[in-house]
């Protein structure tokens, strides 16, 4: 068997195509839902942030200075995400359930 012939069992093995593909999609995905979250979700937030700039948001303690703005955005992204990577992962888990007969 060639070096080239392994190489292509290889990736049909253990399945790198559809990794590949899935991490593509899972980096257009976050790009879309840091869109959704910049410009949706943090304009219809920003009037109850004092200050009305959620991007420039801070808390000054002394010389600390703690930008909870960016903090909260990205944590919106990251509920977000977590929340439809759960949806997914449930959904296709249930699909491959087999039950015992």
């Amino acid at each position: 068997m060639g070096f080239l012939s392994e190489f292509k069992e290889f990736l049909y093995e253990y399945k790198v195509i559809p990794l590949a593909i899935a991490l593509i999609m899972g980096i257009a995905s976050t790009a879309f839902i840091k869109s959704f979250v910049d410009n949706i979700v943090m304009p219809i937030i920003t009037p109850f942030i004092p200050g009305g700039a959620w991007k420039t948001a801070t808390l000054a303690i002394g010389p600390i200075v703690i930008s909870w703005g960016p903090f909260l955005g990205e944590l919106i992204n990251f509920i977000i995400i977590a929340f439809v990577v759960f949806i997914i992962a449930k959904k296709m888990l249930k699909e491959e359930k087999v039950e015992k007969k």
